[in-house]
C-alpha cells in the first residue's frame, strides 16, 4: 500500500513524523481523511482527535487545533499542542475537565471567560477520549 509522510509539530517538539497510510483530522468544518495522492490543501484544525493509520494499526493523538497542510509529498501538522493516548495523564485531565465546568457555572463572567473555559473544557474531554480509546484498544488486542 502506498503512504505519505506525516509530520506533526508543535512549538515545543516534533511529537510524530513517519511514513502512514492515512491521516483523519478534525477539521472546523468536521473530519478530514488525507490518503496518499490527496490534493493539496491548507486548513486549520480544532481540538480533537487525530487519527492515523499505519500498518493495520491505529495511533490517535490528542491536539488543541492548528493548521495541518497536504502536499505532494507529505502532511504536516503545525499544532497548538499534541499529546499521544500513552503521554495523556487522565487525573490531570480530569481536573481540567472539573476546573472548567466550575469555571462556566459562575456567574458574571465576560465573554473572554467563558470562551476561555469552554476551550479547556473541549481540550480536556479530547485528552480523554483519547486516552480512554486506547485503553479500549489495548484491552482488545
Amino acid at each position: 500500500m502506498s503512504s505519505i509522510r506525516l509530520d506533526i509539530v508543535t512549538a515545543e517538539r516534533a511529537v510524530y513524523s513517519e511514513d502512514v497510510e492515512m491521516v483523519i483530522a478534525p477539521g472546523v468544518q468536521g473530519q478530514l481523511g488525507i490518503l496518499p495522492h490527496h490534493t493539496p490543501l491548507m486548513t486549520t484544525l480544532q481540538a480533537g482527535e487525530l487519527r492515523i493509520k499505519k500498518g493495520g494499526q491505529e495511533v490517535s493523538l490528542a491536539i488543541s487545533g492548528g493548521f495541518l497542510e497536504v502536499r505532494p509529498d507529505k502532511v504536516v501538522v503545525l499544532a497548538d499542542s499534541a499529546e499521544r493516548a500513552d503521554e495523556i495523564d487522565v487525573a490531570r485531565a480530569e481536573e481540567a475537565k472539573r476546573r472548567a465546568q466550575e469555571r462556566l457555572s459562575e456567574k458574571g463572567q465576560t465573554g473572554a471567560d467563558e470562551s476561555l473555559a469552554e476551550a479547556s473544557l473541549r481540550r480536556s474531554l479530547v485528552r480523554l477520549k483519547v486516552a480512554d480509546m486506547a485503553r479500549r484498544r489495548r484491552k482488545r488486542a
